[in-house]
């Protein structure tokens, strides 16, 4: 292949506002940092959006760098599926998979699900966050969004129960799920479980560390319990179902949407519940998730909803119904 036919890759950092702050148990942002990969070849660009994560050692800048790796192996004939082994699941594989993958539905003239054998997306109900906050405070976030069907609430531990108690009354009508961020310990959890449960909570995400989850699976769960730092990829299955009833997939820890599928068909062989969930970022990396909300009982792609505006073409909201990605975006 000659350099003129060979594709090229381009990568930067981006920095998106968010409207107020975003708060959970680990501290607050007021901006989503995020990395974008552009893929080129024969005129036509593919892109893909990943937000590098601290929680898993990730940086922007590492991100950043990770990616402009890639563009040797590109040049040398790398395609999607030998980027499964060339790089680890991670926020950057995520923006290369995700980019190659709009570039190969571009080239071929197809929307990507076409492309994959996949059922075209259809809109559906996401859920909406109110971030961690005084219990005053969560429930008068909780009374602007107690129109929407779906609310995600973030816990993080003492208080907890008079949080979900205060967002409850705040919500009458609302489902209701919770994400602790592994902020509760082995000493409050039944009691913070149980609080969640009288709220009428239909799902609590992640309430222990990941690795040290072990007392999920010695009590009686009076609801559904998530896992979201604990799962990854298809290799971090194993073990999981006797702590969890349904899992969190974010293509940022799957390393993009390739595994992201597969984990999909792996999780539900094994009688799990899906989430598709998300960092804070714009609907360049909401879009390729939409591939799996059809399958998902629970579908958190609420990113763009929080920031101060979304980039050009972003995906459309209608309320808490959010809709396929539009070709010129993604896909």
């Amino acid at each position: 292949m000659t350099s003129s036919q060979s594709p090229t890759l381009a990568a930067r950092i981006e920095r998106w506002p968010i409207a107020g702050s975003f708060t959970i148990s680990r501290g607050a942002k007021t901006e989503a940092v995020t990395v974008v990969a552009e893929v080129s070849h024969g005129g036509l660009t593919g892109r893909g959006e990943c937000v590098p994560y601290p929680r898993y050692g990730e940086t922007p800048e590492a991100t950043l760098a990770a990616l402009q790796s890639m563009q040797e192996p590109l040049l040398r004939g790398l395609d999607r599926k030998a980027l499964q082994a060339a790089m680890p699941p991670s926020a950057a594989r995520n923006a290369l998979d995700c980019a190659l993958l709009d570039l190969e539905a571009k080239t071929r003239g197809q929307r990507v699900w076409s492309l994959l054998g996949c059922p075209a997306p259809e809109a559906c109900v996401t859920a909406y966050t109110i971030s961690l906050a005084s219990p005053e405070a969560m429930a008068a976030a909780t009374v602007k969004a107690a129109h929407r069907p779906l609310l995600k609430i973030k816990l993080g531990g003492d208080g907890d129960a008079m949080r979900i108690a205060a967002v409850r009354k705040a919500a009458p009508k609302s489902e209701l799920i919770v994400d602790a961020n592994e902020a509760w310990t082995s000493d409050n959890l039944e009691r913070n479980l149980a609080a969640c449960a009288e709220a009428g909570v239909t799902l609590v995400e992640q309430p222990l560390p990941a690795g040290q989850d072990e007392a999920l699976k010695r009590i009686r769960r009076p609801l559904a319990v998530c896992a979201d730092e604990s799962v990854h990829d298809r290799a971090s299955l194993e073990g999981l179902r006797e702590r969890y009833d349904a899992l969190n997939i974010k293509l940022d820890k799957t390393g993009g949407l390739t595994e992201a599928l597969a984990m999909a068909d792996a999780a539900r062989a094994l009688g799990f519940e899906l989430m598709i969930g998300c960092m804070v970022a714009t609907s360049l990396a909401m879009a390729p998730a939409m591939l799996l909300a059809r399958e998902a009982r629970y579908v958190d792609l609420d990113g763009p909803l929080l920031l101060a505006r979304d980039r050009d073409g972003g995906l459309r909201y209608d309320g808490s119904l959010v809709y396929p990605p539009e070709a010129a975006l993604w896909g």
